[in-house]
């Protein structure tokens, strides 16, 4: 008898482990490292947004040239592109917690710079030092909430986790342009970086298990995941027309004569998918992550045809609503479509997808828009 009760007690962890799931898997979406992933994530999004409204206004305001503008708006792509070599086989190797931390200090640096710039070649140098954080920061993160999510609720933990990013496009870009009204430019970018401060914290507090099982080696299958170049190309595309909206909006609806209250139209964007993001990721789940991102796509060009021929601020915050309605439900399927697409989940398998937007943000995307202005007078919102 006393033989049997010794090897009941020998593995009572068989007796816990469920049908169908990996030991040591998550089983809930809202577990202790999720929210903690979510909270970093958060943070660091609200300040970026805070300053990503206002780098094309203050190089405007510094008196850049359109196409420069584009160059200023578009500079951390080049950074972020190059050490996104780095940053895959890096995430594989080291611990993912203490790279999301440096990268966010990196990226809260770069701000302060920001705000001692008084010139157009400063500025360049602050974008370039801001995109080498941001080789790390976004797929450090991405990667730390898919490892904190149950692979059966992939597509519904991703719906959760842009809802940081979602909550801080509502509050995040009026912030940042009431801020530069109230007290200027420089002050508002060291606000900036006292935000990113804090999010560098509440990364640090990221509770992670963490085992080195590689030795870092660069490599075209330690950067590259073969399995996730289509959902890339998808995201390329995507970010062709929803970067052209990010970075010259507030100066396209100027040029319409739209000058106050501009920044609601990032309002709107953001509590639209405040409710939209957790319904699509359920769907998603539920039908499949193909049958929800054909239909997005379709709202999203009818967003930017609307755009096209928007002269009032109404017109402006209807685009707003039916554009969350598509790359505001594309991107986090996209990012669901990664996830599902590559077997194991590291860190090769985020930087495909945010590599491709880091690609067209270079000279290839808002580069050419800007070009595409001042050459033929028109903006290319509907076009695209």
């Amino acid at each position: 008898m006393s033989q049997v009760k010794n090897t009941v007690n020998v593995s009572p962890d068989v007796l816990c482990e469920q049908p169908g799931q990996a030991v040591g898997e998550p089983q809930k979406i809202w577990n202790p490292a999720f929210i903690s992933v979510f909270i970093a994530n958060m943070m660091m999004f609200l300040g970026q947004q805070m300053m990503n409204t206002l780098i094309a206004k203050y190089a405007d305001y510094l008196g850049a040239t359109p196409t420069l503008v584009g160059v200023v708006a578009s500079a951390f792509a080049y950074t972020a592109i190059l050490f996104k070599i780095i940053a895959a086989p890096a995430l594989d190797t080291f611990n993912k917690k203490y790279l999301l931390t440096s990268a966010i200090l990196v990226i809260a640096t770069a701000f302060f710079g920001y705000s001692l710039s008084d010139s157009i070649p400063v500025m360049i140098a602050c974008r370039l030092l801001q995109g080498a954080g941001m080789a790390f920061s976004a797929t450090a993160c991405l990667a730390l909430a898919s490892d904190a999510l149950p692979a059966d609720k992939m597509g519904t933990g991703i719906g959760y986790y842009s809802l940081a990013q979602a909550a801080c496009m509502a509050i995040g870009p009026t912030i940042g342009l009431f801020l530069a009204d109230k007290l200027g430019y420089n002050p508002t970018f060291a606000i900036g970086a006292a935000v990113m401060l804090i999010a560098a914290f509440a990364a640090s507090r990221i509770k992670n298990d963490f085992k080195k099982v590689k030795k870092f080696r660069i490599s075209v299958e330690n950067i590259v995941a073969k399995e996730a170049i289509l959902p890339a190309v998808l995201m390329f595309f995507l970010c062709m027309a929803y970067y052209n909206v990010n970075s010259f909006l507030v100066i396209y609806a100027e040029d319409r004569g739209v000058t106050a209250n501009i920044g609601y139209f990032f309002t709107v964007y953001a509590v639209t998918l405040l409710f939209s993001r957790p319904m699509v990721g359920k769907l998603a789940d539920r039908y499949g992550v193909i049958r929800i991102l054909i239909p997005a796509m379709f709202f999203f060009a009818a967003a930017f045809l609307l755009i096209s021929f928007s002269y009032t601020i109404w017109m402006f915050l209807i685009a707003a609503f039916i554009s969350a309605l598509g790359y505001g439900a594309c991107q986090p399927l996209v990012q669901t479509l990664c996830m599902k697409s590559v077997p194991k989940r590291d860190g090769e398998q985020e930087a495909v997808p945010i590599t491709s937007v880091r690609t067209w943000e270079t000279w290839w995307g808002r580069w050419w828009l800007a070009r595409w202005r001042r050459l033929w007078g028109i903006h290319p919102c509907g076009v695209l």
